[in-house]
């Protein structure tokens, strides 16, 4: 968090930029509000808001309401173990810019696709990277065939496109991102995949099987949801008439 503070400060003072920061907070039981709120006393409500969720929504679920209430042009998701550097925001944006037209619909997600042969990966166990292998042809059977890596948790987006896909999101587990992704593709958005520095951090609570078995099902879901479907698309102009915005 300081190491991200210390980027966007920087950046105030050599541009014109501004910036919010906000942390949610699954309905978490360790320490997370305490330390978020330590963040919001030594700065102030306008540049770091805290949401706090009674109950665990699962990483879909809490990304999905702090990116409803965000109030900048440009809206980013990070993950709050900052496993990809701060400052690869610029190259998001810059590759944003190139893609974004009149309708002011544009995504950027960062990417590790570009790191599959270095030791952050060829050291995994053999049966962690039969899995990874696994996951990405089941992603390019379901339709989304256009990103390489739909799971890094570093996205930037329009906010007209961040309130037209987020307010149309079903799931709230860990696969969210690929139902975030098939929303953007049925919407139109562009969407540009940009090459991010990107370290693992220790500590993960990632069960590689139990979490492959937990993605699959997810992913069947997903599909079979849209198929038969039960769940729709509603797009952007519905939306702003209805004053979803």
């Amino acid at each position: 968090m300081e190491k991200t503070l210390a980027y966007l400060d920087q950046r105030c003072k050599n541009e014109l930029f501004t910036f919010e920061i906000i942390i949610v907070d699954d309905g978490s039981k360790d320490r997370t509000y305490e330390v978020a709120m330590r963040f919001v006393k030594s700065r102030s409500t306008h540049m770091i808001r805290v949401m706090r969720l009674e109950k665990n929504r699962g990483k879909g679920g809490a990304v999905t309401q702090g990116m409803l209430v965000a109030r900048g042009k440009l809206i980013l998701m990070m993950d709050a173990d900052a496993a990809t550097e701060i400052e690869d925001l610029n190259k998001l944006e810059e590759r944003l810019q190139e893609v974004v037209g009149e309708d002011r619909l544009a995504m950027a997600v960062g990417s590790r696709a570009h790191l599959v042969d270095t030791d952050a990966v060829v050291k995994r166990s053999a049966f962690r990277n039969f899995l990874m292998r696994g996951f990405h042809l089941l992603v390019y059977m379901l339709g989304v065939r256009h990103v390489r890596d739909t799971q890094c948790g570093f996205k930037l987006f329009t906010r007209r496109a961040a309130l037209g896909v987020f307010r149309n999101m079903h799931v709230e587990g860990w696969i969210f991102d690929i139902e975030m992704l098939l929303i953007g593709h049925r919407l139109g958005i562009p969407v540009v995949e940009v090459p991010v520095n990107w370290q693992e951090i220790a500590g993960s609570k990632v069960d590689p099987l139990l979490d492959s078995v937990r993605m699959a099902k997810d992913l069947l879901l997903i599909r079979l949801n849209y198929t038969l479907g039960r769940w729709r698309v509603t797009p952007l102009q519905s939306l702003e008439a209805s004053r979803s915005f």
